[in-house]
Parts: C-alpha cells; structure tokens; sequence
C-alpha cells in the first residue's frame, strides 16, 4: 500500500511541476495567435522583429526595417510590447 502511495506521490509531482505549467504555455501562446492583428510589433522564434503588415490564414507579412518576411503563424512567440498593443 505504502509502495502504490508513494507512486501515486511521484506522478502527482510530476504533473503539477511538468505537464500542468506546459499546458498553460501552450494555452497562452494559442490565444496570442489568435488575437495577432495588422500593426503589432512581434518576435518570431527566429529572433526577427518585426511589424505585422498582413495576415493570411496560417502565413503572416512582417515589416522588418526595409524588408518584409513571410512567416508562419505559429512561429511568432511574442509580442514585443504587450502593454504598448493592450492599450490601443
């Protein structure tokens, strides 16, 4: 009994300190995505920085000093200033 306790234990740690904090990383990188509009300053997992110019479906248009990139939605991992884009 004490043996199917303690491995009970051991998965409940791993869980709350593995699993659980990657779900909430992956929820709150979904709703970034989804809330991504033309004009937000954004960071790709590339280290591009960049402004969006256009959205289309699962690719998005970056302004990236004189360029502009092409670049697929899930590859943007964040905005660069949050509070600057929850004011507008």
């Amino acid at each position: 009994m004490v043996l199917l306790l303690q491995f009970v234990f051991i998965i409940a740690i791993v869980y709350f300190l593995f699993i659980l904090p990657q779900r909430r990383e992956q929820k709150r990188h979904r709703e970034l995505l989804a809330s991504l509009k033309p004009g937000m300053e954004v960071v790709t997992a590339g280290g591009i920085v960049g402004e969006i110019i256009l959205i289309k479906d699962d690719l998005v248009t970056l302004k990236s000093g004189d360029s502009r990139v092409v670049v697929e939605r899930p590859r943007i991992l964040r905005l660069l200033n949050p509070t600057a884009e929850s004011k507008k």
